[in-house]
């Protein structure tokens, strides 16, 4: 890249410690050009508090604040959900924000007729994958600028130091420093004790979590809930007609308030290496609990069993970045066609931590009480079972046949 050909940088701005200092030094070292902060609002809430005003003292030209967050669960969470992706038990909270931000930043660097769009991901992690893999597929020739492959600082402490020294205002501190990604969905912590996967999560400790509180601290009772599903998407919540995003929101807070949905895991990042975080996800970890329990009546064996296989790779690709390629598309509109009858409501009681289901039903359910009880019936016959198990066994008899005929 000819650094004297950029005059205009589109940022992924997040008014973190990362893109923070970056304005900076993106005109210290880039001829002092231009910088467009772009803000893609996910649903992080008071993190884009004062972020104008932050991005134009720090020297932006302008910041766009995009709000995407119908686009963001309609398009990406229900689909992910649908599919029953998850990464290693990782909910896949910051991997699904990132294609659609990715896409809007590149919208908007095209418009402004930017040289090169620029983010804050550091070489270690995923981020930078799933923001490029996205800029390729709508500017594929866009160069992009990424300053952790390219400055002195080497750690999160010195990026504070750089901070103090330009003046940059920052919400953490070296003891609070947890590396964070915060969206409608999810909270994720990384970093500080946590690197040391002997030490346990500070869940009591105020002010660690922030969706939601330890198990210990929720209530003595449980609390029930209902949500009702049309063709595998959440429609209601505890009767009440909603959008899917209100759902997840209110979701968020009566999972938050009964201690659900922290996970705390080591997982094997994109670039090789293991990595240790503890993500908040209340009102996501209902969903897909529910969402499954309902497709138990709904999925025949072999479509279910189909699908759980295709959800490892659906996790893959959200994960490794890979969300806007043929494989993701085709995955999903298969998803979607065993979705057709995924339609009914479900009942879970939320107690401590633990999520307990509590009924299920719908009209398209195969499960069928007459057939399945353990009283007396008129639709099985049980005397059936004796030459089904002489077919289904006959590959297994006739090897025992061969195998003893052999030792003779």
């Amino acid at each position: 890249m000819n650094k004297n050909s950029i005059k205009k940088v589109v940022l992924a701005y997040s008014g973190g410690l990362d893109t923070s200092i970056i304005i900076p030094w993106l005109k210290e070292n880039y001829n002092n050009c231009e910088v467009i902060a772009v803000s893609g609002n996910v649903g992080q809430a008071d993190e884009l508090d004062g972020l104008e005003e932050k991005a134009l003292k720090t020297g932006a030209s302008k910041l766009y604040i995009e709000d995407l967050t119908d686009e963001f669960v309609d398009e990406y969470i229900i689909p992910t959900v649908k599919a029953g992706a998850l990464y290693e038990d990782y909910m896949l909270g910051t991997s699904f924000a990132r294609p659609i931000i990715a896409k809007r930043i590149v919208e908007i660097a095209l418009a402004e007729g930017a040289d090169a769009i620029c983010h804050g991901c550091t070489g270690k992690g995923n981020d930078q994958v799933r923001f490029e893999l996205a800029i390729k597929a709508f500017a594929p020739d866009m160069p992009v600028i990424a300053p952790w492959r390219e400055w002195d600082i080497k750690s999160r402490e010195e990026e504070i130091d750089y901070a103090e020294a330009h003046n940059i205002p920052l919400k953490i501190n070296r003891e609070t420093n947890y590396s964070k990604d915060k969206n409608l969905w999810h909270l994720s912590h990384e970093g500080l004790d946590l690197e040391d996967a002997g030490n346990e999560p500070m869940y009591e400790k105020e002010g660690f979590l922030e969706m939601g509180v330890s198990p210990l601290q929720a209530p003595d009772t449980p609390t029930y809930i209902t949500l009702d599903f049309e063709a595998g998407v959440p429609v209601a919540f505890n009767g009440e007609k909603m959008s899917a995003k209100e759902i997840i929101l209110a979701l968020n807070k009566v999972g938050g308030a009964n201690g659900i949905g922290l996970l705390d895991i080591v997982e094997n990042r994109l670039v090789g290496m293991k990595c240790r975080g503890v993500y908040e996800t209340p009102g996501g970890t209902i969903l897909y609990f529910a969402h499954n329990y309902l497709e138990t009546i709904c999925l025949d064996k072999m479509t279910m069993h189909e699908k759980q296989k295709l959800a490892i790779t659906f996790a893959e690709l959200v994960y490794n970045g890979q969300w806007y390629t043929p494989l993701r598309e085709a995955l999903s509109a298969f998803v979607d066609s065993t979705q057709k009858n995924v339609t009914g409501k479900v009942r879970l009681k939320l107690y401590k931590g633990n999520i307990i289901k509590a009924g299920v039903w719908s009209d398209y359910s195969l499960y069928s009480e007459e057939i399945a009880t353990f009283g007396e019936d008129d639709v099985y016959n049980q005397a059936d079972s004796a030459g089904f198990i002489n077919l289904f066994g006959l590959p297994i008899k006739v090897q025992a046949q061969v195998n003893a005929r052999n030792k003779k």
